[in-house]
């Protein structure tokens, strides 16, 4: 009989990537979410049990984790806000609690790297809410393996975007003094090996569990990591001025204003580097042992994440999880508007072109393709949502042509998602209210096209109202222009 494994966090970064290995491994997988629809559209949905739950609702859990033999552990949050450190802890012991009652025989949770030493008063609120998290867990009495990692590389990942930015951007940079701070990276691949090995490992090599840092064979600085990437990059010399005075706050916003990670994401990731963060020692090779070919070096794991890149072959990326903050209220039906205003730009138009070439214009919208309209008005509104702590139009997608539920875009996400006939966007931009992007494509009886496409927004309050009218002008150019020049690009003009 399989052993079998629930995943929790598999719409992020690192979830996503584990399922695929746990299937290869011979588990029998099961995958937790609030939204288990945003996981329809991976190729490995078919081979899960996909179940809703909220690790803050105690009572979700039940179903999820009922026969289930290990349990991995894989929710963060990228920032920090009020009480969010006593959130993050109420959901590890809310998991734990019902994981214990269930049964299951282990966990395995992927923290944060802790700086030897250091008093835990001291550390950022990130790395601090990690420790919360795997002590609530342990505290259940299951085994426990907690893994901890300092920097990951691999494309995709929220460091690794970071550094790659940084150094393709600026061939000099005046950087905080932290880019002189001893850093452990490791290569995503060596992660996922340890959260694997950790499932499988014997009951006698885990014992109780424990706590295990794990990173690669190299130990550099962050300023040593941007010169070596710019060497396998085949970049021109880096320039790095260090000076003591950007604060992890003023740090945030300039990785904010060069990368397409946001300030309010990248504030955690710098926090967490004013600490050398190396690992105490090399335990973790009792429980999983090393591979014949040694751990993946800092160089090869760049190469790796390049070659990734390039080929447009990224399987999940930071901002696969949803960005907190941003709104995740679905479209609610016609009825459910009752009482309320929608304000509505809707566009049709019939073409001579086949359904399946207007398709792929709509399914390649956004990133390096652009929005079909006025390049310039969306830049402005991408600097404007930035400039007020956004996550700005950088963010891109995750592959050129094709799409998924929940996939990001730029600064919308996949909120629907019928191939060949259905796309709706939600925005996850600042905005005084909700926004949908909807476009549709039909056949006609005639034998002809149609096009549809609606711009939806819901105010809230003076200021929502006063935000539309302040854009409605633009709309004619912005929207209209977009229909002309999708169905130019689907005609392949």
């Amino acid at each position: 009989m399989k052993p079998s494994a629930l995943v929790t966090g598999a719409t992020g970064y690192i979830g996503g990537r584990l399922v695929p290995e746990l299937l290869t491994a011979g588990f029998d997988v099961r995958c937790l979410a609030r939204d288990p629809d945003r996981l329809r559209d991976h190729a490995w949905a078919e081979s899960v049990t996909r179940v809703r739950g909220d690790v803050l609702v105690a009572e979700t859990l039940k179903p999820a984790l009922e026969g289930i033999d290990v349990a991995f552990y894989l929710i963060h949050s990228l920032t920090t806000g009020l009480g969010f450190e006593q959130t993050e802890e109420a959901a590890a012991r809310n998991f734990a609690s019902v994981a214990r009652d269930a049964g299951v025989s282990r966990i395995v949770y992927l923290g944060g790297m802790v700086p030897e030493g250091t008093p835990v008063a001291e550390l950022s609120p990130h790395l601090r809410s990690r420790l919360r998290v795997g002590r609530a867990l342990r505290a259940s009495g299951i085994p426990t393996v907690e893994l901890r990692a300092a920097v990951v590389i691999g494309s995709g990942s929220a460091s690794f975007e970071m550094l790659r930015y940084l150094t393709e951007r600026l061939p000099v940079m005046v950087t905080p003094k932290w880019v002189g701070t001893r850093i452990q990276p490791i290569a995503v691949r060596d992660v996922l090996r340890y959260l694997v090995g950790s499932a499988a490992a014997a009951d006698e090599a885990v014992g109780a569990g424990g706590v295990f840092d794990i990173g690669g064979p190299d130990v550099l600085t962050y300023r040593e990591m941007m010169l070596r990437y710019a060497r396998v990059a085949g970049l021109p010399r880096r320039w790095i001025l260090p000076v003591p005075v950007l604060t992890p706050g003023l740090s945030s916003h300039w990785v904010g204003a060069v990368t397409p990670v946001p300030a309010s994401i990248a504030r955690p990731l710098v926090e967490s580097l004013r600490h050398e963060v190396v690992c105490a020692d090399h335990r973790i090779a009792e429980v999983v042992p090393d591979p014949p070919q040694g751990l993946i070096g800092f160089d090869d794991a760049v190469r790796l994440a390049r070659a990734r890149v390039q080929e447009a072959n990224v399987a999940t990326r930071w901002a696969s999880a949803s960005v907190p903050g941003a709104p995740s209220d679905p479209l609610p039906t016609d009825p459910d508007w009752a009482g309320g205003s929608l304000y509505r730009d809707v566009r049709e138009a019939e073409v001579d072109i086949a359904p399946e070439q207007v398709w792929r214009a709509v399914e390649s919208i956004g990133g390096q393709t652009g929005w079909y309209s006025f390049p310039l008005a969306w830049a402005v509104r991408g600097w404007l949502d930035r400039m007020v702590g956004g996550i700005g139009l950088r963010r891109g997608r995750r592959d050129p042509h094709t799409l998924r539920l929940g996939d990001t875009l730029d600064f919308w996400r996949v909120e629907a998602l019928e191939r060949g006939h259905l796309l709706r966007l939600r925005a996850e931009m600042k905005l005084p209210g909700l926004a949908w992007l909807e476009m549709r494509v039909e056949p006609t009886a005639e034998g002809r096209t149609r096009y549809s496409q609606r711009a939806l927004f819901f105010p809230h309050g003076l200021f929502g109202h006063l935000y539309w009218w302040s854009v409605a002008p633009f709309h004619a150019v912005v929207f209209g222009g977009m229909v002309r020049n999708l169905l130019r690009a689907a005609r392949g003009d």
